[in-house]
């Protein structure tokens, strides 16, 4: 019974600290397993575990120390000194990992990884990948990260100086939306990517090369991650010369086929399908009747 009513009377006193918070401490007395940190509520009771194998300096009684805190798998109230690299209210490039049904956990490099609810996700992040994020206080007094971070990516960024259409950079995805996709470069420049020019929809987080398309009046930059036209049309070409190979030399496809069906089958406008066309037929690769497109007599011997 007196069991009972010490737990009791241990869940009324009001507890000033919880898991996923950051605090400074002091230690008040050894054990076998490390130090006790008082947790400020009046009761020896509460004070807290700091294992020494959660020791990164040499600490003595009467020490103050930073620490953080989260509950060890007895759901006990237990410090850590590895506390987050990064400050309240910064952004970083953090990596997933943990997901559960409440959301994702992210590494900051503090002894446990840091909660990030669904609510502030951008797409569904997994396990190994590695996303922009923010770490900042919730309404309940702890630590956590969002990946809403487009205020203070654009506060980081820069003009883009010195960029030329053409040039190739490499960005981060930190948004996509309806209208496409946002990155953020090494260079600090923020560049937006029209879904118009995204052949296959990147994940949130991932980092990939991009071409110049446009320099904007406000320092930013429209990118693409298509080839260029050039490139393009060979690369195109050499699909449609090894399909006309693999097909005994003809196609049901000509300038003259329907965009709809071109997109369909050959996942390129039509616009591309005639530059391949073009290519080869100035090669003297093709030739095209009746509605087909069959390869040159020379070519079928080759």
């Amino acid at each position: 019974m007196q069991e009972q009513i010490r737990k009791q009377e241990h869940l009324k006193r009001p507890c000033k600290y919880g898991p996923s918070q950051v605090a400074e401490l002091t230690v008040v007395r050894e054990s076998e397993l490390g130090v006790f940190l008082d947790a400020e509520t009046g009761n020896t009771n509460d004070d807290i575990l700091l294992h020494r194998v959660q020791q990164t300096a040499p600490i003595k009684v009467g020490d103050r120390v930073r620490v953080f805190l989260y509950l060890d798998p007895k759901r006990r109230l237990t410090a850590s000194m590895r506390t987050p690299r990064m400050k309240e209210g910064q952004v970083a490039r953090l990596r997933v990992i943990n997901v559960t049904k409440e959301g994702a956990f992210l590494d900051v490099g503090a002894e446990r990884g840091i909660f990030l609810p669904y609510a502030g996700m951008r797409g569904r992040p997994q396990i190994g990948e590695t996303v922009w994020a923010k770490l900042y206080t919730d309404k309940s007094g702890r630590l956590a990260v969002t990946m809403e971070v487009e205020d203070e990516l654009r506060r980081a960024s820069r003009p883009a100086e010195g960029v030329r259409i053409g040039d190739r950079l490499k960005g981060s995805v930190y948004n996509i939306t309806e209208r496409g996709a946002f990155l953020f470069t090494e260079e600090r420049y923020i560049v937006f990517i029209d879904h118009r020019e995204i052949p296959h929809r990147p994940r949130v987080g991932e980092t990939v090369e991009m071409r110049v398309t446009y320099l904007r009046e406000d320092g930013r930059l429209n990118a693409s991650l298509r080839p260029s036209k050039e490139v393009a049309r060979l690369e195109d070409a050499d699909r449609l010369l090894a399909l006309l190979k693999k097909h005994n030399g003809k196609m049901p496809y000509t300038d003259s086929t329907s965009p709809i069906v071109i997109q369909d089958r050959f996942h390129i406008s039509k616009a591309a399908f005639k530059r391949a066309l073009g290519r080869l037929h100035k090669d003297g690769l093709i030739e095209q009747r009746d509605g087909w497109t069959y390869l040159s007599e020379e070519n079928k011997k080759s």
